[in-house]
């Protein structure tokens, strides 16, 4: 049985941004596609930064963009799941 984390991959991600860890960003997301049954080697993972929302408690937010590398589309739900805010 996989560990229930409570914080979601965008937010994990946005924190190692925020932390200089950016060398285990691209590692994180091919475990987390992996952890959904998906190849890691099927996708380019690109990270977009952003200035977080006014009332955000963060300086940043990284968008998260799935691209297959065959040219089908990334799958909705695992698109929008990747950029979970809470």
């Amino acid at each position: 049985m996989s560990r229930i984390n409570p914080y979601t991959l965008q937010m994990q991600i946005t924190r190692m941004f925020e932390q200089n860890q950016t060398f285990f960003v691209e590692t994180k997301v091919q475990d987390w596609l992996r952890e959904r049954k998906q190849d890691p080697n099927e996708y380019e993972i690109i990270f977009h930064k952003h200035p977080a929302p006014p009332g955000s408690n963060q300086i940043i937010a990284i968008e998260i963009e799935l691209k297959r590398k065959d040219g089908e589309p990334v799958d909705e739900w695992l698109q929008a799941e990747a950029n979970r805010h809470a």
